[in-house]
C-alpha cells in the first residue's frame, strides 16, 4: 500500500517490525497494489472528502444494522455477539443477521433494515459485488454503509470499508512459510501446494496476490517446487471457503502427485482449510508439512502450539468491531465519516478505507500476541 506521508511510511515500518517479533523473520518488500486489487494512495482531496458529510447525525438509540455473510465460522460469529452486546452497550438498538452464505438472503436482510429505519447498515458481503443495487437503495434513503472485513464492490452505495489488510495478509502467510520449511525441512529445494480461498469473497485473491508476490521469486530460482504445476488463482481457490471442497482437492493432489514424494508445505489461506489439509496429509501417510493460516481460531491455536499447524494469521475480531463502532459513534455525532489516508477502488468510486494490521502468529510468539486474550491464552498448555 502507498501511504502520503513520511508519517505514515514511518508507522508502516514499525508494524513490519513488531509484526515478526519472535518469529525470527522480518518482512522485506511490499506488493504494488493495483486499483482493482488493493488499498492505494489517496490524493488530498481524497482525504478531506473523506471527513466532509452532507448527511447530519442521528438519534440516541438508533437502530444499526449488520448484515454478515454466514456464521460457519469462528470470526462471524464472533463478529455476531461481539456486535450485538458491544451496540447495546454504545446505546444503539442492534438489528444483527446473518446471510447462510447466499446473496439473495443478504439482499432481502439489508432491503428489512432499511425498511426498519437502521441509520446505519455494516455489510460483511457474501459477494462483494453483488449487492450494488441494495445498497444504493440504502443510499437514497439516507443510510449508511459500511464495509466490514470485505469490499464492497461495482457500487457508489458505500461510505467506508473497515478491514484488516488483505495483500499484507498474504504476504505474512507466505513468509511465514518460508519460515517454517527453512525451520522444520532441511535444505531446499521444497515441495508445495498453493490454495486460495473463495472467489466470491474480494479478500481471497489479493490474500493469493499477497502470498505469491513472495513465493514466485522462490518458485523461479528453484527453491520452491509446486509439484502440481497449479500456480494461478482460478486454480487454487476453494469454491466457498468450503473446508470438505479444500480436503478433497488435496486428496486428489497427494494421489496424483505426491506417490513418491514428500510434500513440505501447503500455503493455506485460513484456518478451516489449512487443518483440512493437515487432516488429508495424514490421512495420505505423509508426514505434516508446514502449513500457514488465518484467523487464530480456537482449534488451529490449539494445533500451532501442538506443532501440527507452522502458523495462523491473526485479525482480531475485537478490533473490526470496535473500529466499526467507533464509526458508527462519529455518524452519531454528525461529525461524518473520519478521515483516513486510504482508500480502495471498488470498481466505482474511491472507498474510504479503515485499515488494521494483521499479525502472523507461530508457537514462538503466541503467547505474546494472545496475552490479552484470556480465552485463546487458556488454550495453549
Amino acid at each position: 500500500m502507498k501511504k502520503r506521508t513520511l508519517l505514515s511510511m514511518a508507522m508502516v515500518a514499525t508494524m513490519t517490525v513488531a509484526t515478526f517479533a519472535g518469529c525470527g523473520g522480518s518482512r522485506e518488500g511490499t506488493t504494488e497494489e493495483t486499483a482493482t486489487t488493493e488499498t492505494e494512495a489517496t490524493t488530498e482531496e481524497a482525504s478531506a472528502d473523506t471527513a466532509a458529510t452532507d448527511m447530519p447525525g442521528f438519534e440516541e438509540g438508533a437502530t444499526i444494522g449488520i448484515s454478515l455473510p454466514w456464521l460457519g465460522t469462528q470470526n462471524w460469529k464472533e463478529a455476531e455477539e461481539m456486535f450485538t452486546t458491544q451496540l447495546e452497550e454504545a446505546g444503539y438498538t442492534p438489528l444483527v443477521q446473518a446471510a447462510d452464505n447466499k446473496v439473495t438472503q443478504q439482499q432481502q436482510q439489508i432491503e428489512s433494515m432499511i425498511e426498519n429505519g437502521a441509520k446505519v447498515i455494516v455489510v460483511g458481503p457474501v459477494d462483494g459485488s453483488q449487492l450494488g443495487s441494495v445498497l444504493e437503495q440504502a443510499k437514497e434513503a439516507g443510510v449508511y454503509v459500511i464495509g466490514y472485513d470485505r469490499l464492497l464492490e461495482n457500487t457508489t452505495g458505500v461510505d467506508g470499508v473497515v478491514q484488516f489488510g488483505s495483500v499484507k495478509t498474504g504476504e505474512l502467510q507466505a513468509q511465514a512459510l518460508l519460515q517454517g520449511l527453512e525451520e522444520q525441512k532441511g535444505e531446499a529445494p521444497y515441495n508445495i501446494e498453493l490454495f486460495g480461498g473463495g472467489p466470491a469473497d474480494p479478500n481471497a485473491p489479493n490474500f493469493f496476490k499477497g502470498a505469491m508476490s513472495v513465493l514466485q521469486p522462490k518458485i523461479d530460482d528453484g527453491t520452491l517446487v509446486v509439484v502440481s504445476g497449479q500456480t494461478d488463482f482460478t486454480q487454487c481457490a476453494t469454491v466457498d471457503w468450503d473446508n470438505a471442497k479444500a480436503q478433497s482437492r488435496m486428496d486428489s493432489l497427494l494421489s496424483g502427485f505426491y506417490s513418491d514424494k514428500e510434500i513440505d508445505g501447503v500455503l493455506c489461506p485460513n484456518d478451516g482449510i489449512a487443518r483440512a489439509c493437515i487432516t488429508s496429509c495424514e490421512n495420505a501417510g505423509q508426514d505434516i508439512p508446514v502449513v500457514s493460516g488465518l484467523d487464530a481460531e480456537n482449534e488451529s491455536v490449539e494445533w500451532v502450539w501442538q506443532g501440527r499447524q507452522y502458523s495462523t494469521v491473526a485479525k482480531p475480531t475485537e478490533d473490526l468491531v470496535a473500529k466499526t463502532i467507533e464509526i458508527i459513534d462519529s455518524l452519531q455525532a454528525g461529525n461524518g465519516m473520519p478521515a483516513t489516508e486510504v482508500t480502495a477502488d471498488n470498481g466505482v468510486i474511491e472507498v474510504p478505507v479503515y485499515e488494521l494490521p494483521p499479525v502472523v502468529v507461530t508457537k514462538d510468539n503466541e503467547k505474546e500476541v494472545f496475552a490479552n486474550d484470556p480465552s485463546r491464552l487458556e488454550l495453549l498448555k
